[in-house]
Formats: C-alpha cells, sequence, structure tokens
C-alpha cells in the first residue's frame, strides 16, 4: 500500500465518510449510501407494472408512454433522508447514485430503457442561484449515464418562480403551477422520446404542467420518472 492510500485510510479513520441513509460509516467500495442501505431501501419496483400508482395518477391529464418512480417516500424514513441530503445538503452527487440506480431498473424493461432525450424539471433561475444546482438534473444525468442518452437542460424552462408546493393542498398545487413552463427550442424535440425527471412526485402537479407544455411539440413521446412517490 503507497503513502497516499495509507493517509487516505487515516483521513477516514478520523473524519469518517456517512451514510446519508442510516448515518453509519462507510467502509472501501462505498459511496454516499451503505451497502445495508441500498439494499434495504423501499424500492416500488414500478419498472414492473405499467399501471402503477404514479401512472395512474395523470391518466385522463396527459398523455404518457410511461411513469416510474425508484423509492417510496415515508417521513422520517431512509428516502426522505436521501431527498433530504441531495436537496438541502449541497450533495449533487447523490443525485447521479440515485440515478444509475433507477438506470439499471429501467434498462430491465423495453418500453423504459430506450428515450432520445431525459430532460429534468427546472428550477426557476432564482433558486437555482440559492441552491447552487439542481437537484433534478442530477438524477437525469445518472439515468441518462445508465441508458447511454443524453440530457437535455435547458429547453423545458421555468419562466415564473412559483412558492414551494410542500404544504399547499392538491388543488392549490396544481393552480401554482398554471403557465409556470415553457419549451424553448421545440423543433429540437419533435418526433422525439423524451423522459421527463424530478425528485419527489406526490400530486403530480409540477410534472403534468411540465408534460402538457412538452406534449404540444409534434410527435413527442413522453415518460416519466422520478427518484421518490409520496402517498
Amino acid at each position: 500500500m503507497n503513502l497516499r492510500a495509507y493517509l487516505t485510510d487515516f483521513i477516514s479513520l478520523i473524519f469518517p465518510d456517512l451514510c446519508h441513509a442510516c448515518g453509519e460509516s462507510l467502509i472501501g467500495g462505498e459511496e454516499l449510501i451503505c451497502t445495508r442501505c441500498i439494499y434495504d431501501l423501499p424500492y416500488t419496483n414500478f419498472h414492473q407494472q405499467a399501471d402503477n400508482i404514479v401512472a395512474r395518477q395523470f391518466w385522463g391529464k396527459v398523455k404518457l408512454d410511461a411513469a416510474y418512480a425508484l423509492l417510496y417516500f415515508n417521513k422520517g424514513g431512509k428516502t426522505q433522508q436521501l431527498i433530504h441530503s441531495l436537496k438541502y445538503k449541497n450533495t449533487p452527487l447523490m443525485g447521479n447514485k440515485l440515478g444509475n440506480m433507477a438506470g439499471a431498473q429501467l434498462r430491465q424493461t423495453d418500453h423504459l430503457k430506450i428515450f432520445d432525450a431525459v430532460i429534468p424539471v427546472p428550477l426557476h433561475k432564482s433558486k437555482l442561484r440559492k441552491r447552487g444546482y439542481n437537484q433534478s438534473a442530477g438524477f437525469a444525468e445518472g439515468i441518462a449515464q445508465a441508458l447511454q442518452t443524453k440530457v437535455v437542460i435547458n429547453n423545458l424552462i421555468r419562466t415564473v418562480a412559483t412558492a414551494t408546493q410542500t404544504k399547499k393542498s392538491r388543488f392549490d398545487r396544481a393552480a401554482n403551477m398554471q403557465d409556470v413552463f415553457a419549451v424553448a427550442d421545440p423543433d429540437s424535440l419533435i418526433d422525439k422520446r423524451v423522459l421527463l425527471v424530478d425528485d419527489v412526485v406526490t400530486t403530480g402537479a409540477t410534472l403534468e404542467a411540465c408534460a402538457a407544455v412538452l406534449l404540444t411539440v409534434p410527435g413527442l413521446k413522453l415518460s416519466i420518472a422520478t427518484i421518490a412517490y409520496a402517498e
């Protein structure tokens, strides 16, 4: 073992990296989430169920090819810890890791493994400046890497800085998303298969609003993927 490896092990002993799901120390080869938590996370397996509960939320509202969430979101659970780290603890690489995990599942399903573009739900530029990164963009990058396709960042844009959706009712969430999004270059998306991604889906108001403007593009076929589904 060389000197650099000794120093790395010594620093890890004094200042150990911790699992963002359970808080336990990570060991060699583990990044962000420990192996035990990766196996214990509340996976939905929605990639195996075309009429899953996320897909049903959009029936009769917007036409989707498929909808999917990687994990269930339960208050106080491991998924919440991961989302909190991603959004509020300056851990953008968490999005990439969860995207890679989602992409590994999507590769198993024919109708969810081939896309021309992965598009993250955008943040308004004011919130992007404050946070420093778009948590959904990292998730999009991880999925795109796993599916060997590209991420398109600046085509779907948020034109209005809306208030947080967290404590709003279903009706208020939908009203809050009216006329918020636009497609900057629709011609580049004509006849494309697009995967729209976000961090958490609850009522689906934000994703529905994004989907509505994307589906004005001729021939565009749209699917949705999120990190988590909150019941």
